[in-house]
């Protein structure tokens, strides 16, 4: 630090400024949101007892909302969701009324004569920046507003469209988030799929995974790809390596927080030839302009750190995040997500399949 220009202590020019008061205007000390979380309840009380003598602190006990986010217990574990937040958003773009869609992206698009009209760009990136805070507890729309974030340039009236079909899927389920259990294995695996050339400008994949903690859905990806692939293969080894390596970031932060788990990551893929790339010298001498960096995953399957899994196509979760799904299969792969109706708020109760039908 040096002092800056005009203030300039010649008799002390290797000080610094004291702050009389936070960069922020506050007189006192205090403490943003935070959620403590911990196993022992003792522990935690003598963490907040601790806070309390150093900083403006009030404790609100149980999390019942947080930044948005509502957080319901039931007898398994939690569920998590912003609905309120969902229907703040739905009225901001005057759709709170509008008719239900049973998915967020139709798989043959509206055709509109004046498709390439540019529509107001700070909306059209108020309300798109808006879902993307949504997709924290509804994975389900991730593919979808992963595509309409593409268009924040120069939105156009069919991208708007786009969106309106998100909106109008979230009219139907305002009360759907994310549940999370509570007693569940501790297997630590992976969906991975990419949609090969999906883009039909610049024909880029896009690659999608997600990561599950026994039945617990905790991470997942929706992204273009930033090179074309010439195969199918190659953008399929893309994907599984980039759902690799949250895998091994995942293990590794268990690891720190010392968390009793299977060392051993398993990434589930649906494409043969890229599942022997991890294993046959042949196919890795063929694919030499692939990039380094994503053979990795080679070592750790030889490394004994990972074990790559086949599974069939009508299994692959991740194509909720790679490509438009027929409403059968969104609904099938949104159920495995772990992203159901509020339980408390329905009529039969929770749901008491959710721990069976999951993938341990």
């Amino acid at each position: 630090m040096k002092q800056p220009l005009g203030f300039h202590d010649p008799l002390k020019p290797s000080h610094v400024c004291l702050l009389k008061k936070s960069l922020y205007g506050n007189r006192h000390q205090e403490l943003d949101d935070v959620i403590i979380i911990g196993s022992s309840t003792a522990f935690l009380s003598q963490i907040i007892h601790y806070l309390g003598t150093h900083f403006a602190l009030k404790d609100l006990r149980v999390v019942h909302y947080f930044l948005g986010i509502e957080v319901k217990h039931f007898s398994g574990g939690l569920f998590l969701s912003q609905s309120k937040y969902t229907q703040d958003l739905l009225k901001r773009a005057n759709m709170l009324g509008a008719t239900p869609m049973s998915t967020p992206i139709s798989i043959k698009p509206l055709t509109l004569q004046d498709a390439t009209e540019p529509m107001d760009a700070t909306e059209y990136r108020s309300i798109v920046g808006a879902l993307q805070y949504l997709t924290f507890t509804r994975p389900n729309i991730q593919y979808a507003v992963n595509k309409v974030c593409q268009h924040f340039q120069i939105p156009t009236k069919a991208n708007l469209q786009a969106v309106n079909c998100i909106l109008r899927y979230l009219c139907g389920t305002l009360n759907y988030g994310i549940r999370l259990l509570a007693q569940t294995s501790s297997t630590l695996f992976a969906y991975s799929d990419a949609d090969w050339a999906g883009c039909p400008i610049r024909r880029r994949s896009t690659l999608g995974y997600c990561v599950y903690l026994g039945a617990n859905c905790v991470s997942w990806s929706s992204k273009k790809q930033v090179i074309a692939s010439r195969s199918s293969a190659k953008a399929e080894y893309r994907a599984m390596a980039a759902a690799t390596a949250e895998l091994l970031w995942l293990s590794y932060v268990l690891q720190d927080i010392v968390f009793s788990y299977i060392k051993l990551v398993q990434p589930l893929c649906d494409n043969m030839s890229a599942l022997h790339m991890t294993i046959n010298l042949v196919f890795h001498q063929r694919t030499k302009h692939i990039q380094l960096d994503y053979h990795f995953v080679r070592e750790k399957f030889f490394d004994d750190t990972m074990l790559t899994r086949y599974l069939p196509s009508s299994q692959q979760v991740a194509d909720v995040f790679t490509k438009a799904l027929s409403k059968q299969s969104f609904a099938a792969f949104r159920f495995k997500l772990g992203v159901p109706s509020n339980p408390l708020i329905s009529l039969r109760g929770p749901d008491r399949t959710w721990k069976s039908n999951y993938p341990e």
